[in-house]
């Protein structure tokens, strides 16, 4: 475990044991300095050449005597009298001395001085220096020869290396502590050192001692230094009351104790003892003058201030450290800024004299009870400034809420900074376009022109754009918003933020790849911080399940709904919704939808959540179930009618309520939404293929499948990022068609939308042979695959046949082995290639479950690994 120089040292010694031989050791505390010394003496003695020590020097300055066949070792040189220093000074001159003096690098005394300066003329002093990763691992492979792999030997050694600085006294102390094996247990096995918790007792004492012989100034430094403050001398003058000069020689002395590191901040392992071993009043008493003196400086005080939370502290002082602590960590950590506020409170400072802020940092971490709480208290009392930045936060926190109307009246009544051109987002997104075009660029008269209102006036105008303009214009102004805050980071609070709604305007116009692009980047600036977190990653998924990547979509769910703020649960409970429905999850499905279905009722309607909306009323239809969400569609087509129908948000609505019509088997009303898609299928790419999937969808339904027209539609979907939904046409329109070839074309070209290769079913079965046909089949068989193709269940056919609903679906999976046929989807178009009863023609549309499930594609009917389609509720030919 010697470094170069040493082992160097030590072989010349060894070669010519009686050469001469002048050389100083000079390490700090800990670092060896003993043992090197120990090993000198040891390897004189063995060669036969006697060795003294300081009981040689004599007290009164006598000369030492004959030096020829003696090597004088001396430990400790920097405590020995002034007498005897001068006597070493004169043997280091000695020709032929053999002389090793150790010594720390502090005190250096005048007479102590003159000696380390003539070593150095004799021999470049022996420099001890810390251990390296690489000998910590050679004393754990002697300690521990058997009980680590060399993986965890190496992980361990870092590990001991930053807690100890490599001060080899504090790794022997820790790897040879009696009491150290069971601090030490995790870390072996593990391969790495625990960070926290006390040190071993054996550990701890070592420390005590070493401590204990210090004066208080340095006493006072190392508290200072656990406190986290560098050695700033003109800080540490005012905290130990002392000049320049003084405070560099406390500095000194503990730099030669072997405590500090090479940056003057305590290495790890000494840190935790001197939390450990100096009581806390003293240790929060260092730290609160601590905060003060930087107050007074005008330094940061944020790392003392939150060492000082919880400790009960209180007073004037360190109740300004808090606040101002608290506005420090705004911008970053408005969680830690919300608790600094309430510890400033907690030690004198008035309430209301934080309340405006302290409901800021609230809102910014997410804690919109609390802001909304505080806020409203201060907006209801005496009339006085901090009232209009209180309307602000309270603003903010109701759009989270849902409550976008009353946002944009608090914005309004604000009347400061940006609120006049966030109110005008609140009265687009509600419908009140009243007075907008005026309003949505004004600013106070003294208000600076900051990034924030400029992004704000900017999110106004795409806003305002969207419903009346160029969605081009609309998305350009949002992103260039969202560009513009980017610096702000996390400590900008927002009602919404701009790459949010530019995500939102890009999903309506199915730009799918700007969308994530801007959400991208604000989720990598931290946008709008916690409070806006989970809207970001939200809409992230929004992308991925339009894109049909619902595995993918997953990873950005949260798992609590409940946490989650109304507008966020909405959002989150209409994903599962999403998910369950692409996944023919029909348990799943029923679950988020009563869960959402409250949301729903919860949350008024507005324009930026259509999107949710949209997805809500296609599952009420799958599932029968229109309890509220009627009325909150009523709600968003009087919204729309308002807005002048805007092509954007209204075409989006339209395609989910033609949807929610074919499932629900109402033509009138899906030939209702088909017209309104054709009618803005001018305004963009985007509604020119949902206009043209409107009409396959028609045709379809009416039993005319033209798989030309069909698969151009579809490619139309996939086209503009809508991949589920181009499968799903393909694939509903291949098990409607008695055209075998047609069906086989729309199969492959679902599973080609769908990025799977054609002919692939889903599993390693060989695709349906174009020559099965009823001879496949048994009679039973063939009875059952009328009844199947009549839409009964598996029940309702046992019944008929007077068999059981289990025999039913052993003969299901019969035909379905007998055929190929990897899913249900499959098996039902086989079938109805090879069955055309007269009275399958007659009776299939009739059935109330047929009707459903023919209408219903996401998963009855559709086709199993093309569009996620399972089994039905009955688990008919699952």
């Amino acid at each position: 475990m010697l470094d170069h120089q040493t082992a160097a040292l030590f072989a010349e010694v060894t070669a010519d044991p009686f050469a001469a031989m002048v050389v100083g050791v000079e390490a700090p505390g800990g670092y060896g300095k003993t043992a090197t010394l120990d090993e000198m003496v040891q390897r004189y003695r063995q060669a036969g050449v006697e060795v003294v020590g300081a009981e040689a020097l004599g007290s009164t300055g006598e000369a030492l005597g004959p030096v020829g066949g003696v090597a004088v070792v001396i430990d400790d040189a920097h405590q020995l009298p002034e007498a005897q220093v001068v006597q070493l000074c004169r043997l280091a001159e000695t020709p032929g001395a053999r002389l090793v003096v150790g010594y720390r690098p502090w005190p250096r005394p005048a007479a102590f001085a003159r000696l380390t300066a003539t070593l150095r003329q004799r021999r470049p002093a022996l420099l001890l220096a810390p251990f390296t990763t690489e000998q910590i691992v050679e004393l754990l492979a002697a300690r521990f020869p058997a009980g680590l792999t060399a993986a965890n030997r190496a992980a361990l050694a870092d590990s001991l290396r930053v807690q100890t600085g490599g001060v080899p006294r504090y790794v022997e102390w820790l790897v040879g502590a009696e009491d150290g094996g069971a601090w030490l247990a995790g870390g072996a096995k593990s391969g790495a050192v625990k960070a926290a918790g006390e040190l071993p007792a054996h550990v701890l004492m070592q420390f005590r001692h070493d401590m204990g012989r210090l004066d208080l100034d340095c006493q006072i430094y190392l508290l200072a230094a656990e406190a986290g403050v560098a050695p700033h001398l003109d800080l540490l003058g005012a905290l130990l009351a002392r000049g320049p000069a003084e405070v560099s020689e406390v500095v000194d002395a503990i730099r030669a104790t072997g405590l500090l590191g090479h940056d003057g901040s305590l290495v790890p392992v000494a840190r935790r003892a001197v939390a450990s071993l100096f009581p806390l009043d003293r240790r929060v008493a260092v730290r609160r003058r601590l905060a003060e003196l930087q107050m007074d400086r005008g330094a940061s005080v944020l790392g003392l201030a939150r060492s000082l939370l919880g400790t009960g502290v209180s007073g004037p002082g360190v109740a300004a450290v808090f606040e101002a602590a608290a506005e420090e960590a705004l911008p970053d950590e408005p969680a830690l800024s919300a608790a600094l506020f309430a510890a400033g409170a907690t030690a004198g400072r008035p309430v209301r004299a934080l309340a405006a802020r302290w409901s800021h940092a609230a809102a910014l971490s997410g804690d919109l009870g609390t802001a909304l709480r505080m806020a409203d208290e201060v907006i209801a009392g005496p009339r006085r400034p901090e009232q209009a930045d209180c309307a602000l936060v309270a603003a903010a926190a109701l759009a989270h809420r849902g409550q976008l109307a009353r946002s944009a009246e608090l914005y309004r009544w604000s009347g400061t900074g940006p609120s006049a051109a966030f109110a005008a987002v609140g009265q687009v997104g509600t419908g009140q376009l009243a007075g907008i075009a005026r309003n949505f660029d004004a600013e106070a008269p003294d208000a600076p022109p900051t990034l924030l209102s400029g992004a704000a006036a900017l999110m106004a105008r795409g806003v305002h754009e969207s419903v009346g303009g160029s969605p081009t214009v609309a998305l350009s102004s949002l992103v260039r918003a969202s560009d513009l805050l980017e610096p702000a980071g996390p400590g900008v609070l927002l009602p919404d933020s701009p790459a949010a709604l530019a995500a939102l305007i890009a999903l309506h116009c199915a730009d799918l790849n700007t969308a994530r692009a801007v959400l991208d980047r604000a989720v990598a600036a931290r946008l709008g911080g916690t409070v806006m977190a989970t809207r970001h990653r939200l809409l992230q998924a929004w992308i991925l399940v339009m894109r049909g990547e619902t595995a993918a979509a997953r990873q950005y769910l949260p798992s609590n709904r409940d946490a989650l703020q109304p507008r966020d649960r909405l959002f989150a409970l209409a994903l599962d919704v999403a998910l369950a429905r692409r996944d023919s999850d029909l348990s799943a499905l029923r679950q988020a939808w009563a869960a959402a279905s409250e949301a729903v009722l919860r949350h008024p309607v507005d324009l930026f959540t259509l999107l949710p909306l949209g997805e809500l009323v296609v599952a009420a239809a799958r599932l029968d179930d229109h309890t509220g969400i009627t009325a909150q569609l009523q709600d968003a087509r009087a919204l729309l009618t308002r807005l002048g129908d805007p092509p954007l948000w209204a075409l989006p609505l339209h395609w989910s309520c033609l949807q929610a019509a074919i499932i629900g088997n109402r033509p009138d009303l899906a030939e209702e939404h088909a017209k309104a898609l054709a009618a803005g299928s001018g305004h963009s790419r985007y509604a020119a293929a949902l206009a043209d999937a409107a009409d396959s969808w028609l045709a379809v339904l009416a039993g005319k499948v033209d798989p030309e027209q069909v698969s151009a539609a579809a490619r139309g979907l996939h086209d503009v990022g809508l991949r589920w939904d181009a499968s799903r046409l393909a694939g509903q329109a291949a098990i409607r068609t008695s055209d075998r070839r047609a069906m086989i074309a729309l199969l492959d070209c679902a599973r080609l939308l769908q990025g799977r290769p054609a002919g692939q079913r889903g599993t390693d079965r060989e695709p349906v042979p174009d020559t099965a046909d009823d001879a496949s089949l048994s009679d039973r068989e063939r009875e059952v695959a009328d009844l199947v193709l009549a839409g009964m269940t598996y029940r309702q056919i046992g019944d008929r046949l007077y068999i059981s609903p289990k025999t039913v679906e052993h003969h299901v999976a019969r035909m379905r082995q007998r055929l190929g046929c990897a899913s249900r989807g499959e098996l039902l178009a086989t079938l109805r290639t090879m069955r055309r009863p007269a009275r399958h023609a007659q009776n299939s549309g009739d059935h109330p479950d047929a009707r459903r499930e023919a209408m219903e594609g996401d998963g009855v009917a559709a086709v199993p690994a093309v569009a996620g389609v399972g089994a039905n509720a009955a688990g008919d030919l699952s």
